[in-house]
């Protein structure tokens, strides 16, 4: 009989595995017809389809189209609809809801404040709407059965001049769900030692941060990251690749980076299909998280963002292991990377590892073991 670790998932054990997500941007996750209410209810007309599955799809389009003006522009219209406070109370509980029902159980999201001023609101409004609408979203789930806790990381803009200051924000609401900082945006010609500033307040201040690098600059950006800022993890990293190199014979030989990425085991947050949309890899199957896993480095699978990538975690994970066969076991390595390098306080990450994510795989695990058991009781009382 086959070993339990040897079974590849199938969509609904996926749906059902718990799943931790550090990479997830609130407005790249809106749903369409959230999307089309709130643009009729401020009369924002500019929105390319106004029924909901037609927008959808525009969205997913604009992704995948190659043009850097049109993905921008995705952002355009979503960041537009969230500039009240009653939007963003809303889209941050469904964005809590949606997560739950497709079996996170740990989640940080991450949104830049400074892009939801337009209406009058002030920071300190958008913290505090976003931070109601996660609540509400968890209370929401709960009701639903569903168990999810959400924090926030503030991002800030890195072709913009705000970063101390959201980075004091981000301090100032540190014990009320925000988890840490983040800066984001075009990585070339910005590149993230602009934001030192920021950086060093926030060592100084205990607190913790995520740095975009290594998706479309390459290494130069993940060592400033790390060894100028002192990045606490990497977000996406994916071009940590490009200081491994393997011979024809399968050896693998680490450079100095990347080495140093593996040892002091920063974490990668990567995003499998916000990579194919912006080049940084060609396909799944070749996708680094595959020789990433097997030189274990701190991977992690994350979505980036669900509304333009047309994503969920659990299908993320549905494409690598139709791209490399991952069983449970693989899935829960990468689940418990995930919570090992959440901004949650050490204790707080053990329980949720060893009371929640351990507990369920286990239960997965012992489901089709169970289920193969009585599918070999059954062909050898037809055989006999």
């Amino acid at each position: 009989m086959m070993s339990p670790t040897l079974h590849v998932p199938g969509p609904d054990q996926i749906r059902r595995a718990p799943k931790v997500l550090l990479h997830d941007h609130l407005d790249g996750g809106l749903r369409p017809g959230t999307i089309v209410d709130l643009a009729a209810a401020i009369g924002y007309d500019a929105l390319p389809e106004s029924e909901p599955d037609k927008l959808g799809v525009w969205f997913r389009e604009a992704a995948d189209s190659g043009s850097l003006e049109r993905y921008l522009e995705t952002f355009a219209h979503t960041c537009a609809v969230m500039q009240t406070r009653d939007a963003l109370v809303r889209v941050a509980a469904e964005c809590a809801e949606d997560l739950a029902a497709d079996g996170v159980v740990y989640a940080e999201v991450r949104y830049a404040p400074e892009q939801h001023l337009e209406a009058g609101l002030t920071l300190e409004e958008v913290v505090e709407a976003v931070n109601e609408g996660f609540r509400e979203g968890e209370r929401r789930a709960r009701q639903d059965g569903n168990r999810i806790r959400v924090g926030a990381l503030l991002t800030a803009m890195r072709h913009a001049a705000r970063s101390l200051e959201i980075a004091e924000l981000a301090n100032r609401y540190r014990d009320q769900g925000v988890v840490g900082f983040d800066i984001a945006g075009a990585e070339a010609g910005f590149p993230p030692t602009r934001h030192l500033d920021a950086f060093e307040y926030l060592k100084r201040e205990n607190n913790h941060f995520t740095i975009h690098a290594g998706e479309a600059f390459g290494l130069p950006s993940i060592w400033q990251a790390i060894q100028w800022c002192g990045a606490d993890r990497l977000g996406h990293g994916v071009r940590i690749i490009d200081d491994i190199e393997v011979a024809e014979d399968g050896s693998v030989k680490l450079g100095r980076l990347a080495s140093y990425v593996r040892d002091k085991r920063i974490p990668l947050e990567m995003c499998p299909t916000s990579n194919l949309q912006t080049g940084a890899a060609s396909s799944y199957a070749e996708h680094p998280i595959g020789l990433l896993r097997k030189l274990h480095f701190r991977a992690t699978v994350n979505t980036d963002n669900r509304l333009m990538s047309g994503t969920s975690m659990s299908q993320e994970f549905e494409k690598l292991t139709e791209a490399f066969g991952y069983t449970l076991d693989d899935m829960q390595w990468f689940t418990v990377n995930g919570m090992k390098s959440a901004f949650i306080p050490f204790d707080e990450r053990l329980a949720m590892i060893n009371d929640v994510i351990k507990p369920g795989y286990a239960e997965l695990k012992s489901e089709w073991l169970f289920e193969q058991t009585a599918a070999t009781s059954v062909s050898s009382s037809l055989a006999g």
